[in-house]
């Protein structure tokens, strides 16, 4: 029988992570997947989800926010069905450039299609083969979450998996959950011409964000066309002549709220049920992920995982990271960890939101060192005001007596692309005076930093565009 110095369970982000890892290593590995090549991201998150963002954004702007003195003799119109095509050539493309053909350029690894559940602490069935190995690492990542409501399961719901690939644009839509991914498909179709409602169970979107950040982009989505309730407490679902139908409570007052489809954005639930973890000692928490330490190492020495198997934050930079130690540390014993003080995450709405590190409450929770925070509007910032788009903010969460950056907030059509510099102010202490001291290119978004850090000394609305 073959034994393999590494099994690598799964195949998306931290499996191709550990893959070439174990490559690089000069290990003789073995990959097995039982879902799509390249996992979630690039098959229906990521990737497919960006694009059609993309597109309905530029659709919406164009036709409903033009520029003054560009005229618009003709009506606009978007082929949905082409538009899903476009998105599915694009699929495609990525899998095969950077998935498959990767994996054919890595010499010592094998590939196997399959599901892999543990027979022993060191072995491995995929149907009735049985595969043996010394290190192990587990990356099967995580699906969408099916909520406990009275009904769901007899409607026809969907999740983003089937939300990618529809043959005909929705006239209606709800989304159930208003964080990241409720949020980025409810703009998505509600640009592309579905009416959307989203239906979000606390007091406000992006609960986890600066109630600055959820206040204006919950305005900005509503401007979009977007209906938004908050304290939502969903009773019951039903399906009615085509129509997917919800009791609700708002507040504390019943409705029935109705829609040609319905997606679930409730959270996403990691694989390890189909693992049989028990009979290799992996322990798993109460949400079913794989329970690890910074080394990426599960309760049994030999077996790491990385990815969604283990939990949020469900990024999938952060897999590919987590998926590299893990294998190193597998193969070659590094002793790296992982560090998630300044992991940056975002949200590809327009304005978009992208923070890393602490926000103010955190900052100035009860015992911690005592923190000051300043926020600068995008209305104040040169390049917003000259290019008409002057939604949004920059927030600063900075200690009082070093001045050193602690956390970043952005809610900015570019904030994506704006936070890393905000990352490495986080990584690697930097202080306000840093920021300041640092010359940037005029006009910017990325500016909006700046001037942030600025406030903290200075008005910035009495100071010229270029003033230090």
């Amino acid at each position: 029988m073959t034994r393999f110095d590494l099994v690598i369970l799964g195949g998306g982000a931290a499996a191709f992570s550990a893959a070439i890892r174990a490559d690089r290593n000069g290990a003789k590995a073995l990959m097995i997947d039982g879902g799509t090549i390249g996992g979630t991201c690039v098959n229906v998150g990521c990737v497919p989800s960006k694009r059609m963002l993309a597109v309905g954004d530029q659709f919406f702007r164009v036709a409903n926010h033009p520029f003054k003195g560009l005229l618009r003799e003709d009506g606009w119109s978007a082929e949905f069905r082409a538009v899903i095509r476009a998105k599915d050539r694009l699929v495609d493309s990525l899998r095969k450039s950077k998935y498959e053909d990767v994996l054919g350029s890595l010499k010592g690894v094998e590939y196997m299609r399959g599901f892999a559940s543990f027979v022993g602490p060191n072995a491995v069935k995929v149907g009735g083969q049985r595969l043996e190995g010394d290190k192990f690492v587990i990356a099967t990542g995580s699906s969408p979450t099916v909520p406990s409501i009275p009904g769901i399961r007899d409607v026809d719901y969907l999740t983003n998996v089937e939300a990618l690939s529809l043959r005909d644009l929705p006239d209606s839509m709800i989304v159930l959950g208003g964080r990241a991914l409720g949020l980025e498909f409810a703009q998505m179709y509600q640009h592309l011409g579905t009416q959307v409602t989203v239906l979000q169970r606390s007091e406000r979107i992006l609960p986890e964000e600066e109630p600055e950040v959820s206040a204006y982009l919950t305005r900005y989505l509503e401007e979009d066309g977007i209906r938004i309730h908050t304290n939502v407490q969903i009773l019951s679902a039903e399906r009615q002549k085509g129509q997917t139908i919800l009791h609700v409570r708002i507040g504390d007052r019943k409705r029935r709220l109705d829609a040609d489809a319905l997606l679930l954005a409730t959270g996403r639930t990691p694989n390890t049920e189909r693992l049989n973890l028990p009979a290799a000692g992996v322990d798993v928490r109460d949400d079913k992920g794989i329970e690890v330490d910074a080394e990426m190492r599960s309760s049994a020495p030999h077996i790491f995982a990385g990815g969604d198997v283990v939990g949020k934050p469900m990024l999938e930079t952060t897999a590919a990271k987590e998926g590299y130690i893990a294998a190193e540390n597998a193969l070659a014993n590094r002793g790296l960890k992982m560090d998630y003080t300044a992991v940056p995450h975002a949200v590809f709405t327009n304005p978009a939101v992208a923070s890393v590190g602490l926000t103010d409450a955190q900052a100035n929770a009860p015992g911690t060192i005592r923190c000051s925070c300043n926020t600068v509007l995008l209305s104040q910032v040169p390049k917003p005001i000259i290019v008409d788009d002057t939604r949004g903010l920059v927030k600063i969460v900075a200690n009082s007596e070093t001045h050193r950056i602690l956390g970043v907030h952005i809610l900015a059509s570019l904030a994506p692309d704006m936070i890393h510099e905000a990352v490495l102010a986080v990584k690697h202490g930097l202080t306000l005076e840093d920021i300041i001291d640092t010359v940037h290119v005029f006009p910017t978004h990325s500016e909006a930093i700046k001037l942030a850090a600025l406030s903290f000394f200075e008005d910035i609305d009495k100071l010229s565009c270029c003033a230090m």
